[in-house]
């Protein structure tokens, strides 16, 4: 372990960075929707049970080998395995890293502009037509998509530069709780609202009905990568642990926090969308087009479409956050590099890649490589291929690879943990969640289905 080393300071900063890099934006534009369109409460059950049996035995697997290594997630291969292959899984995941950050920055960047539309009250159009315009006419805008990339990522940039105490936790434990805030009031305001009952009944009602074999498989994969897990970024900050931290509570209690916001985003969204009789959409359509629509006819409407919008803003940030301290981390332990300079130097790299992920929009438009724009590309590489191989490797890695007596340690705090809690939790670290990131894969590829 280094010398040094930066850490969380508290249990508290782990869990408020940890979910930070699980909330993203696609737990707010994208779960509620397919929760709603594939039976509500009972695709949620359906989400929640794939939540404990796949995702959290990922991430209670990812912070085992970041905490008795002590290194990122190249390093932690490594030093359990030195001669082996396993660092190419690592160093794969640090390329996914770098890929994920550059077309996600994008789309933060589409939300960082939108703050300032908010703030600065360009967001009352009239029409549908009107927003629809507007924002078809910022992604189809090089330069401003490349501006506004450039400011989100010098947010990113700026607490990574910090360090883990007093840089990434330090701001985690500031805009976590500005995230729930601002989902609570946003959530009171849409369920008071007349008609709200419509949009409450589509997240929420049970419809076992529509709980096909393809909803199914949209819940298993939702769960799996909503916890942020297969791309090193819970190896890291696995590794931040101290070692009085129960790493089953805490991974228990950050799935919990995932879940709680993802459920809590529909019933801010989808109430006020179903009262003004606005249809409801997935992705980018929705917070950029339908919401905006909304947010107009109501009361106070200027205040509820800044804080929506600072609230989309904050979710990308904490996401992001954890994206680059991958990347970081690296460099910094395997190469000795300083920090600051290493922050920045990817930062340079990021503003690349992720300008011509969004010069794909508009003056690229017409370049693809596999059939596929280079931001679906990228898209598609992640999602697909690095997050499903890297969190399979990680559960191999951990249930046969490593000393079962440092995993016991680890899972127990140095105690000796109870045979059947241990037994149950490599049970699913063995076998369930290995054959259920398979699918996942094989799903995603397009074997299945």
């Amino acid at each position: 372990m280094i010398k040094n080393r930066d850490g969380f300071s508290s249990k508290l900063g782990v869990i408020a960075a940890a979910a930070g890099s699980a909330v993203g934006l696609g737990n707010i534009w994208k779960f509620p929707y397919v929760a709603g369109q594939n039976g509500g409460a009972a695709f949620i059950l359906i989400y929640l049970l794939f939540t404990f049996l796949v995702a959290l035995p990922v991430l209670l697997s990812a912070f085992v080998m970041g905490r008795s290594t002590g290194k990122n997630a190249v390093g932690a291969f490594k030093s359990v395995s030195p001669r082996g292959a396993w660092k190419y899984v690592g160093l794969f995941g640090i390329l996914a890293a770098l890929l994920l950050i550059s077309f996600y920055g994008v789309v933060a960047g589409w939300t960082t502009e939108y703050v300032y539309l908010a703030l600065t009250n360009q967001l009352n159009l009239g029409t549908a037509e009107a927003y629809q315009h507007l924002f078809e006419s910022r992604v189809a805008n090089p330069e401003s998509s490349i501006f506004w990339l450039a400011i989100f990522l010098a947010f990113t940039v700026l607490i990574v530069i910090s360090g883990v105490k007093n840089g990434i936790e330090k701001y985690a434990k500031l805009l976590m709780p500005l995230l729930f805030a601002l989902l609570l009031v946003l959530a009171f305001r849409s369920i008071t609202l007349d008609g709200a009952d419509k949009g409450i009944d589509f997240l929420l009602n049970p419809d076992f009905s529509k709980l096909s074999a393809e909803a199914v498989l949209s819940a298993l994969g939702q769960a799996f990568f909503s916890l942020s897990v297969g791309i090193g970024t819970m190896v890291i900050y696995g590794s931040y642990i101290r070692k009085d931290v129960n790493l089953q509570v805490t991974a228990s209690e950050i799935a919990l926090a995932d879940v709680a916001i993802a459920i809590l985003s529909g019933l801010a969204i989808f109430p006020a969308v179903f009262a003004y009789n606005v249809s409801p959409s997935a992705g980018p359509g929705l917070v950029f087009i339908t919401l905006p629509q909304v947010f107009q006819y109501m009361p106070a409407g200027y205040f509820f479409s800044l804080s929506f919008f600072v609230l989309l803003f904050v979710a990308a940030l904490t996401s992001s956050i954890s994206m680059l301290e991958v990347l970081v981390s690296f460099f910094v332990e395997e190469y000795d590099m300083r920090r600051k300079r290493v922050a920045i130097s990817i930062s340079l790299v990021i503003i690349v890649l992720g300008s011509i992920c969004a010069l794909s929009n508009n003056l690229l438009a017409d370049v693809k490589l596999f059939g596929l724009s280079i931001f679906d590309l990228f898209d598609y590489i992640v999602t697909n291929l690095a997050m499903p191989i890297g969190s399979f490797t990680i559960l191999v890695f951990v249930g046969w690879r490593m000393d079962q007596n440092i995993v016991k340690e680890e899972l127990g705090l140095g105690k000796r943990i109870n045979q059947m809690g241990y037994n149950a939790i490599m049970f699913l670290v063995k076998f369930v969640a290995p054959s259920a990131v398979l699918i996942i894969f094989l799903n995603g590829i397009g074997l299945l289905g």
